[in-house]
């Protein structure tokens, strides 16, 4: 695939307008458009632009993280049955036919009604593409603060961390914060920070709009290191039927 120069976006300037720079990387957010599926590693295309994976469990509020963050209520398929999404699904990023960024959403783990060898094969397929894939810049898990991480959450992070010390970037993301008061907020966020070792921690609610700019400019500066335009790509030609 051909390497373009990348015309946008726009570099968010410096720190202290941090509505603008919120305001832009929000923008560059609402920009995703489905890109492709798979049920395995080797279907995905090879890319040569960042990718932000999300994580989690099956009920921890994935898909609504990713519907708000990009303004789409439909992008990611929120189910009111956990378990659902069980494909590696690629969302760009990225205006004029141009992406600079891809969003990954990959299967959620840990719901209960689903059956074992199917726990199995989505953990596995999970693990393969945390692991393998070349141009993953970051991860973003999903935790509802309510019950903290779990042990597969645990485990997660175990698969991660080799990576995480080369230098990948990781976020958990502390979902339905609304339900949280301020001290059991921040009491979480401390708990959290601990335990991710190392990685950052947001408290986050879609209906309150809690930490939705924040969580936005923080992927959009990993997308973009140092401010300066990653190197973009056309995006992939349709498959033809």
């Amino acid at each position: 695939m051909t390497a373009l120069p990348n015309p946008v976006p726009q570099a968010p300037p410096a720190a202290g307008n941090d509505k603008t720079r919120a305001a832009i990387a929000m923008g560059w957010l609402h920009t995703a458009k489905f890109l492709t599926t798979a049920p395995q590693l080797h279907f995905l295309p090879a890319l040569d632009v960042p990718e932000i994976a999300f994580v989690g469990r099956s009920n921890a509020g994935k898909s609504t993280c990713i519907n708000t963050l990009t303004q789409q209520k439909q992008l990611a398929f929120a189910s009111k049955r956990p378990g659902r999404t069980q494909h590696i699904n690629l969302f760009s990023l990225g205006k004029q036919g141009i992406m600079d960024a891809v969003l990954t959403d990959l299967p959620g783990y840990g719901y209960a009604a689903v059956p074992k060898q199917d726990k199995i094969r989505w953990q596995q397929v999970m693990a393969n593409y945390l692991v393998s894939r070349e141009n993953l810049k970051a991860i973003v898990l999903m935790c509802d603060p309510r019950h903290g991480m779990t042990e597969l959450d645990e485990v997660l992070l175990d698969v991660i961390r080799p990576r995480v010390e080369e230098g990948l970037k990781f976020l958990v993301v502390l979902t339905k914060a609304d339900k949280l008061t301020r001290a059991e907020g921040a009491k979480a966020v401390s708990i959290t920070k601990l335990q991710a070792g190392g990685g950052e921690v947001r408290l986050f609610s879609a209906p309150k709009r809690i930490g939705v700019e924040e969580v936005a400019t923080l992927l959009w500066d990993w997308a973009h290191p140092n401010g300066s335009p990653t190197p973009a790509q056309a995006l992939p030609a349709p498959a033809s039927s």
